[in-house]
């Protein structure tokens, strides 16, 4: 299931879901395989990620700020890629996004797109859409103690 899809027909990126980490094992369920996905008529790649759910509490506050008008980091940790989206990128004139995956393969990838208008909005649903999949269903009452939502 998609949570990020952005393309122009030339160029694409994607966060794709690809379900839970280790269901029913209680500190792992809530998190979920991902990968990023990048396409242009230059380039492609593919890069595995982890995503959990303050992730995806970080990726609504994300579209909260590129729907103001600024640009974002998400994913800014040592161990997962890095994604940049500009809404506007003056040098092209477009939306804008780097991916960097500084912490293992050292690549970096710049990809611009002319997105259609309410492309923000079509990103809060596919969010939406991974939320309901896949709802967190643990809790962390205290550090390193899990327990069942009820």
């Amino acid at each position: 299931m998609e949570l990020i899809n952005l393309s122009d027909g030339d160029n694409s990126f994607q966060v794709r879901v690809l379900g839970r980490r280790s269901p029913g094992v209680l500190h792992l369920h809530d998190r979920l395989d991902a990968e990023v996905i990048m396409t242009s008529s230059f380039v492609g790649g593919r890069l595995a990620m982890s995503l959990l759910p303050s992730d995806l509490e970080e990726w609504s506050r994300a579209l909260d700020l590129l729907a103001a008008g600024e640009d974002i980091c998400w994913r800014d940790d040592d161990h997962s890629p890095e994604i940049k989206i500009q809404p506007y990128n003056e040098e092209y004139e477009t939306v804008a996004v780097r991916v960097e995956d500084l912490g293992s393969s050292c690549v970096s990838v710049f990809l611009p797109m002319s997105l259609e208008e309410g492309w923000i909005d079509e990103q809060r649903k596919l969010l939406g859409q991974v939320l309901r999949e896949w709802p967190s269903e643990v809790l962390e009452s205290s550090p390193g103690v899990y327990e069942w939502r009820r």
